[in-house]
């Protein structure tokens, strides 16, 4: 159980990974920027967000509390973004430092305690903790994604009247073990 819990969960975090990048690679600068209410937050506040968090918590991970002296959570909901290669240089960078956080973990580490804010957290508590906020501001961006494309955007997951279609093309398969990412 433990081996498959962090093969799945770094499979989770590689699908919500590809959403973002995917409701990224359909807006413009512009349109990264855009702000729906005044004071809400748009795609490329909740990209720095996801990111600051990420660098905080990823960073030494197993030694050190999760929210770091260095971070500055209330400058990530300021857009500073010159354009979308920074913009996309920092999302990656952000996933390159969970992604080398948690690849090396082995189910010995699950059990282990871990900080965030003094809290305790076994690092599998740690890890769903982080999983469902990234989760959550992912379902964020691709909302504010699809707002902002309208009838322009580029479904990511079954198409309206599509159902039908893609449950046909699932069950023609043979039964078998398998990710539901495995296909994307």
């Amino acid at each position: 159980m433990e081996n498959s819990y962090l093969s799945s969960v770094i499979k989770q975090f590689e699908y919500y990974k590809l959403l973002g990048d995917k409701t990224i690679g359909q807006l413009t600068l512009e349109e990264l920027k855009h702000e729906f209410v005044e004071g809400s937050n748009s795609v490329a506040i909740i990209v720095k967000h996801i990111v600051g968090n990420m660098l905080s918590r990823w960073t030494n991970f197993l030694t050190e509390d999760g929210e770091k002296e260095w971070r500055h959570r209330d400058s990530e909901f300021e857009d500073t973004f010159q354009n979308k290669e920074e913009l996309l240089a920092y999302w990656n960078n952000g996933w390159e430092c969970l992604f080398e956080a948690i690849n090396p973990l082995s189910s010995s580490d699950l059990n282990r305690i871990i900080y965030i804010r003094n809290q305790g957290h076994t690092v599998t508590e740690a890890i769903n903790r982080q999983l469902a906020h990234y989760a959550y501001h992912i379902g964020q961006l691709v909302f504010l994604g699809k707002l902002t494309k309208g009838k322009n955007w580029e479904s990511l997951s079954i198409p309206k009247g599509q159902s039908t279609t893609y449950n046909k093309e699932k069950f023609s398969k043979e039964k078998g073990r398998r990710h539901f990412t495995d296909d994307l």
